[in-house]
């Protein structure tokens, strides 16, 4: 007679597996526990934040050996849970990811929760999510402002497939406009009360040593020259051009923002305290912007 097994059985067998393989968790998650956590809520279909009373549910063996066959492969093959699931958390919300973008994790969750204030002063009319991916950011930006236009952007049309995908399964599509464009090019001089981007900021180095769950990740959404800050130099550029007086930009820099400062030492970067530590988030009002438009030229 075959022994019982439970979703608990399961979490603690997927945790100690995925500790004594020296996994990385940066995807979603941060240790073994909520990676087992993530992976047996998909499996067993109960929802982001499953409930402490369903851990006794038991399963049967062809559910433990599909689950255990997912987790063999998360360690062998160093795929992030996201892409095992097709399936990523922001700001509370359900997203389909493949490898066509990267996993939605930007610390810019925690502003858009906070409707960006205290730096934006007026609900937005019109709002642009540059270098969308997956669309999160400006899905999420649609119901928080949810009187504002959206527009998602990005140069890549893959990804662009994945965001329109989700702006279906959001419901969204009367109310955010999807177009592919290199960074402003093709946005045909609209302007913006709020220009959010998490564009492609690590640089060379610091990519060579990312951890191997990094690998699966679309590379020319991560990479932007030696120092990370390709793109960003031509976004600080151009982005007076696209916002609206009053308007505000907000940028994810990561580990690029040490030398962001180095080099623009004169711009009054806005750095706002998010998530745990340094977020690698700055915010440029149009003033800055203009005021400080010859440093970016």
């Amino acid at each position: 007679m075959d022994s019982v097994i439970t979703l608990e059985d399961l979490l603690s067998e997927a945790e100690r597996l995925f500790s004594l393989h020296g996994l990385y968790f940066g995807h979603g998650t941060t240790n073994a526990w909520d990676e087992s956590v993530f992976l047996v809520s998909h499996a067993f279909c109960l929802g982001p934040d499953p409930q402490i009373d369903v851990l006794n549910q038991e399963v049967t063996t062809d559910q433990a050996k599909v689950f255990r066959q997912l987790c063999d492969r998360r360690v062998a093959e160093r795929i992030p849970a996201p892409y095992l699931t097709s399936k990523a958390w922001f700001c509370g919300l359900e997203f389909f990811v493949d490898t066509r973008v990267i996993i939605p994790r930007s610390p810019i969750s925690e502003l858009v929760f906070h409707q960006f204030s205290p730096w934006l002063v007026n609900q937005p009319d019109s709002l642009l999510d540059l270098c969308t991916g997956s669309g999160c950011i400006g899905i999420a930006c649609a119901y928080e402002f949810d009187e504002a236009e959206v527009t998602i952007s990005d140069i890549c049309g893959e990804a662009l497939e994945v965001a329109r995908r989700n702006v279906e399964a959001h419901s969204l599509l009367d109310r955010i406009e999807i177009i592919k464009s290199d960074c402003f090019n093709d946005l045909n001089g609209r302007k913006f009360d709020l220009i959010v981007c998490n564009p492609p900021y690590v640089d060379s180095q610091e990519f060579a040593a990312m951890p191997s769950e990094y690998r699966h990740e679309p590379a020319r959404a991560m990479l932007s020259g030696e120092d990370g800050l390709e793109f960003t130099r031509q976004l600080l550029r151009e982005a007076i051009d696209y916002l609206n007086p009053h308007g505000i930009l907000v940028v994810e820099v990561g580990h690029s923002a040490l030398a962001l400062q180095q080099e623009f030492t004169a711009v009054p970067f806005i750095w706002p305290s998010v998530g745990e530590g340094d977020s690698g988030v700055f915010i440029l009002s149009h003033d800055q912007l203009d005021e400080n438009r010859n440093f970016f030229s």
